[in-house]
């Protein structure tokens, strides 16, 4: 069927806009509310340009839209229901108890086996 595979492609398309830590963390910051480049540089810890653009590739995908008032430009998301659906991704990242147990135990067995090691020099 072709429309599954448009809409296959434009799903895949925006999953890869996504698929940056920052990007993410923008769009998560404008759910809320609109704001600055330098609003999100404080936030993001990143240089001025980095947020530029990571905006750019924002807006180039019609995922943000900027408002100009004098000087200043602001920006907030096209459709704002996207930062809850991104935000509900965290249910598909999350391991469950028993696997985040079995790493737990792995860190502390590497740990004294490192220890151990430095130990017997």
């Amino acid at each position: 069927m072709p429309e599954r595979a448009l809409v296959s492609k434009e799903l895949a398309s925006l999953f890869s806009v996504l698929s940056h830590p920052h990007r993410i963390r923008i769009i998560e910051e404008l759910g809320s509310e609109e704001r600055d480049v330098q609003t999100l540089q404080g936030i993001l810890g990143i240089a001025q340009s980095g947020v530029s653009q990571h905006l750019a590739v924002l807006r180039a995908h019609r995922i943000v839209e900027e408002r100009r008032e004098g000087r200043h430009v602001y920006y907030h998301l096209r459709q704002p229901e996207l930062a809850s659906w991104v935000v509900s991704g965290v249910e598909f990242i999350g391991a469950s108890p028993e696997a985040y147990q079995e790493f737990r135990s792995a860190v502390e067995r590497v740990k004294t086996l490192w220890q151990e090691s430095g130990a017997s020099k």
